[in-house]
Formats: structure tokens, sequence, C-alpha cells
């Protein structure tokens, strides 16, 4: 059966996971808030959306873009930098309210492994979250929302940092000085691997559940980011003398033990 698949957020992430979808036989409803930009969705299979989410309303035919969907996949990060912060919770709420009328019967909510906050040591999907920061807060309070509706099952993956082509976090930390936990290990991610994750969730039916997802890989974010960028011939990122802080491992443990998945693109 062709299922159809919605995803709000056809970004960096989000166009390429859809085009997964569309290379297997899916049919995409994708969304933008950029006019600019329908027209490459539609050139990629997409069908387009022009759709606009605030803390009040959302803006766009919303009941278009669920109609017939089987799954959404939700992948709008929280904006809580600079001036113009938001209330994402609100937003995540519309959303919801929006799903209760849809088709929808399954929801895989994009978070983040911000969610676990400031703890030191290996982190599973057992471990009790402790949020430090806004942004990691209000997804922990989404994750709930969407887990806590009954109308619809919810898959919950919280990715690491994620990287790939133009993405890279080493191109921000080149030059700068006395950078704070060069000691920490690296949670990074991916984009090859974040699409294989979502695209897995739909196609092979997985129940609803929490992942982390992030590679095996934890060196030192020093010795990590020095690395990079000798390989980019970029000025080296230099990291102060602090060794306090071991922060925290991410092991996707439900991802390669239970569902025995296999990370395939390195860091």
């Amino acid at each position: 059966m062709n299922k159809t698949i919605a995803i709000i957020g056809c970004g960096w992430l989000g166009l390429p996971l859809a085009k997964k979808f569309i290379e297997n036989g899916y049919t995409v409803n994708g969304s933008t808030t950029s006019t600019d930009k329908l027209p490459s969705l539609s050139a990629a299979g997409i069908q387009p959306f022009l759709i606009s989410l605030s803390e009040t309303q959302i803006t766009g035919d919303i009941n278009l873009f669920l109609s017939n969907a089987d799954v959404l996949i939700i992948n709008v990060p929280p904006k809580l930098r600079g001036e113009n912060k938001e209330n994402y919770v609100q937003k995540m709420k519309l959303i919801r309210t929006a799903l209760q009328s849809s088709s929808v019967k399954k929801v895989i909510f994009v978070s983040s492994t911000s969610v676990y906050g400031a703890i030191d040591g290996e982190v599973t999907e057992k471990t009790t979250p402790q949020p430090s920061t806004e942004s990691g807060k209000q997804l922990l309070e989404c994750e709930q929302l969407f887990q806590n509706e009954f109308g619809f099952e919810t898959i919950v993956v919280r990715f690491g940092g994620l990287i790939g082509p133009n993405r890279n976090p080493v191109t921000m930390l080149s030059k700068k000085k006395n950078l704070k936990n060069g000691n920490a290990p690296i949670n990074l991610i991916h984009l090859n691997d974040c699409i294989r994750i979502l695209f897995k969730s739909v196609h092979e039916g997985w129940a609803p559940e929490l992942f982390n997802a992030v590679f095996p890989y934890h060196p030192s974010k020093q010795e990590y980011y020095t690395l990079q960028a000798q390989k980019l011939d970029l000025p080296l990122p230099e990291y102060d003398n602090d060794t306090a802080v071991k922060g925290k491992q991410i092991q996707s443990y439900t991802l390669t033990n239970v569902k025995k998945f296999e990370f395939t693109t390195t860091l």
C-alpha cells in the first residue's frame, strides 16, 4: 500500500529524508515556511505546502497537509537563541490539536539529546533526563505531549549533534580560544544515519519507542575538533585546561541492541 508521509520542516534534514521516502514509493507532503522553496520541493516530487507555526496559530492549510497522511514526521527545532525566543510547546500543542481530526496514526518526533542536560557519564534511554537549557526543557515537555496522546502512536528520536554536508561544528569553533569542556566526549550523528533511522522507523513499522541516536564514537571534543580543523585546513580551536567536567557519553542502546541498527557513516 502506498503510504503518505507528511514532513513538517523540509530543510537540511527534512528534504533529503523526503527524497528517500519518494525513492521507495511513498507519497510525501512536505512543508516549508518560504514561498521561494516551494518550486524546489515540487521538483523533488514532494507535494509542497506553505505552512508556518506560531505560538497562537498555524498559517497555511494544515488540514489539507495532513489529509490522507498515515505518518507525520515533526522536524521543527525550537528557536530559543537570540532575541526572538518562542514558546515551542505552544506550537507543538497546535500541531497536536490538528492531528486529532486527521488520518495520522503515527507521529515521529525529532528531539535532541539536550534533554539529558549536564549529566556526567554514560547515558542510555533509561537515564532520567535533567534538561538544563530552555531548549532541552521544552523539547522534553513536547516529547511527553505527544507520547501521552492516545489518538496516535509516537516514536521519539533523540539525535545527537548533527553533522554532514555544509554542517560541521568545527567551522564555528575555529579560531576560538579558551573553549570549555574540552575533555568531554562528542555525541554526534551524520545526516545519512539520521535519514536511515527515520526511514526505517516508518518502513519497518517500528512500535512506539524512544531512541537515542548517536554515532558510537566518543573522542574528546578537543581531540575531535582539532583533527577536524586540521582536515579542513582551518585555524585550530583552543581549549582551556579545565578537567573538572567529564561530560556525558550517550549510548544508542535501543537502536543497536533491540533494533539491531548499524551506523554506517563515520564522523
